[in-house]
């Protein structure tokens, strides 16, 4: 099965603090009704809040709809975190 979100434009739209849409979703790492941690094409997103669902998931299309009262949302990217860890590692030598 072939991926659609490679080329596409990553969108994230959130709504009233109580519905987050968006796209070039890759992976869901994890999930509960308080954190949702996403892999996407723009790093990972961490969603906080209470009472979170997911609605709708396409992994094909990289889509997803989360509904719930949403604290937060956090993009990081695996290289900053790669970077830090090279850091430490070579303090540690």
């Amino acid at each position: 099965m072939e991926m659609n979100i490679g080329d596409s434009k990553s969108n994230l739209f959130l709504e009233n603090r109580e519905k987050i849409e968006s796209n070039g979703v890759i992976e869901v790492i994890s999930f509960n009704e308080e954190e949702i941690v996403l892999n996407t094409k723009l790093g990972i997103l961490k969603i906080e809040g209470e009472d979170l669902k997911m609605n709708k998931l396409d992994v094909h299309n990289g889509d997803i709809s989360i509904s719930g009262k949403i604290n937060s949302c956090i993009y990081t990217s695996d290289k900053k975190s790669k970077n830090k860890e090279s850091i430490f590692a070579k303090l540690f030598k």
